[in-house]
């Protein structure tokens, strides 16, 4: 992806630490200094005070609001390990920035995939070849528990939605999002998500998903 104007550019800057004796200013002042070296005027922050392994992030949830509804064309953050929790949640950001045309910069990491150079481009082949790869993997597990839960004579309701939802919905469970959450995420009621939820549990399918 392209982005030719700086000063247009819709940035989000997100910050984390784990607790509250830490404090965001040394990632943010990083971050200020490379918006401005970028020339980017227009930067959005989102903080976070929470351990990377919680999956109810409140500034991340915002953010994340901004990528889907398409206010953003970057997001800046110091490393990767202060945005996403694991191997299955980066995936899964990245996929939604791709949809989303929105460019991922972690400037202590080299990562930058708002130009079009080779290296931007290799970057980007790269963190969407692995989000592909966790993505079929996690697949791959659920449908061999689904099938092994099957032949043990557990019945799941629903085949065809949880067909096609298994695997996100899989690997939501591996990462301790509540049901509530993952129906909002898949845009599934609460009452069906919940149901898939407890129907995977039975088919013993989220040590599959787990990371």
């Amino acid at each position: 992806m392209i982005f030719s104007d700086s000063f247009s550019m819709r940035v989000a800057a997100y910050l984390r630490v784990s607790t509250d004796q830490q404090s965001h200013d040394s990632q943010r002042a990083e971050l200020e200094d490379y918006c401005t070296r970028r020339g980017w005027q227009s930067v959005r922050w989102f903080t976070d005070t929470a351990s990377g392994a919680k999956s109810n992030r409140e500034g991340l949830a915002a953010m994340m609001e901004q990528v889907r509804r398409g206010k953003l064309d970057a997001v800046v953050t110091f490393k990767l390990d202060r945005l996403a929790r694991s191997l299955p949640h980066l995936a899964q950001l990245i996929g939604e920035f791709q949809a989303c045309r929105v460019a991922l910069v972690c400037p202590s990491q080299g990562i930058d995939t708002s130009n079009a150079n080779p290296a931007a481009m290799l970057q980007i082949n790269v963190l969407a070849a692995v989000a592909q790869f966790e993505r079929e993997i996690i697949t791959e597990r659920v449908n061999a528990g689904i099938a092994a839960a099957k032949q043990r004579g557990v019945r799941l309701g629903r085949p065809p939605k949880a067909h096609r939802h298994a695997a996100a919905v899989a690997a939501m469970m591996a990462e301790g999002v509540s049901a509530a959450e993952t129906g909002r995420r898949l845009g599934l009621p609460y009452s069906t998500a919940a149901e898939m939820v407890r129907e995977l549990r039975m088919a013993d399918v989220s040590t599959f998903a787990a990371a």
